[in-house]
């Protein structure tokens, strides 16, 4: 299953496009990056099955053993595509909220949109090492 990563804006040489690179380069399972302006550009269309999942403060706070178990199930459901959403400094309106398979939230705090980025890189990799039986993931 592909691991995609739909952004709003551009994160450069920094820091924090570093820590994203880390941890996807350490996923085993094809993971993309897409990055689009702040307002409009072209969404690529899915190739199959997609589940899409917007970062969103108004979302699940999962934690990351229930994050991997839904990865888990919808990779074996067959589901080609996995995007992960990041939207732009207002967020996303309710029609967008409204087509989402999954919100997710990383806590009730405001995340400056980098940070949100490595974030969520680095539970992917966690979600995919907890799959792979990897022991990346420490419980208790």
């Amino acid at each position: 299953m592909l691991l995609h990563l739909l952004a709003r804006g551009r994160i450069g040489r920094s820091p924090e496009a570093e820590l994203v690179d880390r941890y996807l380069k350490r996923i085993a399972w094809p993971t993309r990056v897409t990055e689009l302006p702040d307002r409009g550009g072209r969404v690529p269309e899915p190739a199959g099955e997609m589940r899409r999942v917007l970062l969103d403060e108004t979302g699940e706070m999962l934690s990351s053993v229930a994050f991997a178990e839904r990865l888990g199930r919808w990779r074996d459901a067959g589901v080609r595509e996995a995007r992960f959403e990041l939207g732009a400094a207002d967020g996303f309106d309710d029609a967008a909220r409204g087509h989402a398979d999954l919100l997710l939230s990383f806590g009730r705090l405001t995340w400056p949109h980098l940070l949100a980025r490595a974030m969520l890189a680095e539970q992917l990799w966690r979600a995919t090492s907890i799959l792979a039986n990897h022991p990346y993931h420490r419980e208790g």
